[in-house]
Order: structure tokens, then sequence, then C-alpha cells
């Protein structure tokens, strides 16, 4: 009866020694994806999965999913750290009636996104919808057609932070909704936007930040959007910030919009030019300037609409 209850503790240790070389077969820390891969390959180099949605069960937290060649590799919702790389290769997100990526991982998580371009062909949601992150960054990519947000940080945990870098966001939004980026923390929170060398063109609208929101926006541009290129936005009590920092705001309905008492508008080196109304300033919303700025050739008589901005003092 002892050899037997021995035996039986052998198996089991041996079956779960086995059973953990199989995970950590299975959660590489690299992966790779391909246009001729399959899904039920192992991900490995030299025999890649077909989708990232087939590749991220088989790479480990914090690993790294590859894109081998060009192709298009489907939507995928994002549960823990993770970094998908496609840099110098046609690799797409292509979706009809969906998201494209949705991130829902953990409140410290990184996420890093680059070099993919995201397609809704007028259909499709979102382009990158994020619920919940420590970190997200969204680094030389392109977002296009989506009838809801090109991007959406729309977090449920204070303190997420938003990262895009030499990114295209444009002819996103199903009139009157939708647009280029919304930074609005659901519930309201505060969380953070960094956004530099960003083009947000032909959207319903071009950035939004609401109740919570705050964005820095260096050396982009807003252009042809069809309402606001540029908005802070409050419809409670919490701040929603706008920093603009050698911005470019042009050929939009509204270059930059204060709206709302808690919204507020700083800018720096900034032009905002050739739009239907330059500047609008409502419902006791502010604008502060440092440095040098261009506001005119908007509409006539439309250079700064419903208030003044405020000269700031630089340190």
């Amino acid at each position: 009866m002892k050899k037997s209850m021995q035996l039986r503790i052998l198996v089991t240790a041996f079956l779960t020694l086995l059973a953990s070389a199989s995970l950590a077969h299975a959660q590489a820390t690299r992966t790779w994806v391909s246009g001729v891969g399959d899904d039920a390959n192992p991900c490995s180099r030299t025999a890649p999965c077909k989708t990232f949605a087939g590749a991220i069960s088989k790479t480990a937290p914090c690993g790294e999913i590859d894109v081998l060649d060009p192709g298009g590799f489907g939507a995928l919702t994002i549960t823990k750290c993770i970094s998908i790389e496609a840099d110098g290769l046609i690799a797409g997100v292509l979706v009809s009636g969906t998201n494209g990526f949705v991130v829902s991982a953990g409140v410290n998580d990184v996420v890093m996104i680059r070099g993919l371009t995201f397609e809704g062909l007028g259909t499709g949601l979102d382009g990158i919808s994020i619920l919940q992150a420590g970190k997200v960054y969204v680094e030389n990519c392109e977002i296009n057609g989506f009838t809801g947000f090109g991007i959406d940080f729309k977090p449920a945990n204070a303190g997420s932070q938003l990262f895009v870098y030499n990114t295209t966001v444009r002819n996103n939004g199903a009139s009157p909704n939708g647009g280029g980026i919304v930074i609005a923390p659901s519930p309201i929170s505060s969380v953070t936007a960094s956004l530099d060398n960003v083009r947000m063109e032909s959207n319903v609208l071009g950035l939004r930040t609401q109740d919570g929101g705050q964005a820095t926006v260096q050396n982009s541009i807003a252009a042809g959007n069809k309402f606001a290129g540029l908005n802070a936005t409050t419809t409670t009590a919490t701040a929603a910030a706008l920093f603009l920092d050698h911005v470019v705001a042009t050929s939009n309905a509204t270059g930059v919009v204060a709206n709302g008492s808690a919204a507020t508008v700083r800018m720096a080196e900034t032009s905002v030019t050739a739009n239907g109304t330059g500047v609008s300033i409502s419902n006791s919303g502010t604008v502060g300037g440092f440095g040098s700025n261009n506001i005119a050739g908007n509409s006539p008589g439309n250079d700064i609409v419903g208030g003044t901005i405020t000269a700031l003092p630089v340190h």
C-alpha cells in the first residue's frame, strides 16, 4: 500500500512537470506571424502563425509578436502585457463591423503596438479601443475608415497613459459621432496622453479630451476635420486639458475648442489658420498662450470667438 502511494506521488509529480514543460513551450517570449502562416503552428520563426489572435495565446506575458512578412493579421483582443511589432512591413488589420484591437489588460500592463495599418472599411467600430491598461504605446501606425474613433482611449483605471508617435489617423467617425482620437476615462477619473508627430486628418473630429482626459500634443497637425480639430470639453467639474506645442490646426470647421468650466487649452508656437472658426471658447472654458502663436486667416471675424486668449508667462 505504501509503495502504491509513493508511485502515485511520483506519477503526479511527473505529470505536473510535463504540464509545466508543455506550458513553457506554448508560451514563447517571442512569436512570429506570416501571411502564409498557420495558426496550428507553434508560431516560431520557421513555423509562424497566420493571425495575431492565433499567436497571442502562444506568447508569454510581456513577450513580443513579430511580423515576418507582409500580410493581413486580423482583429485582436489584448488581455496582457505584450508588444506587437511590424516596422518596415505591410502589416494590416482589416475589419468590418467590429474593432481592430481591443486592449483590456491589467492595470499595470504595458502594451506596445508598432508599425500596423488598421483599416475599418467604413464599417469598423474603433481602430484601437483601450478599456484598461497601465500604458499603451501606438507608434508608426495608420488608422483609417472606422465609424467610431481611430483611437478610443476610455480606460476604466485611473492613471492609465497613452503614447502616440509618428501615426496618421484619418477618415474616422460617422457624423455626428466619432473621429480621430478621444481621451475620456470611463468612469470619470484622470488619464493622460502624449501625442508627437501625429496627423489627424479628415475625421469627424480630430482630437477630443473630455472629463478627466489630459493630452500633450507636439509637432502634430489636425486638418480637414468636419467639426473641431482639437477640442477640450467638460460636462462635469472634472478637468479636461490640451497642451499644444508646435501644432497646426487648419481647414477644420473649428481649429481649437475649449468648452466647459473645467476645460483648458494652452498653446505655444501653434498655428490656427484657414478654419471656419479659429479658436472657440464657450461655457467658461479657458485658453492661454505662451510665446508666439499664429491665429489668423480663419473666416473673417472668426479668429477667436466667445472669449479671449490669456497671455501666460514663460518661465
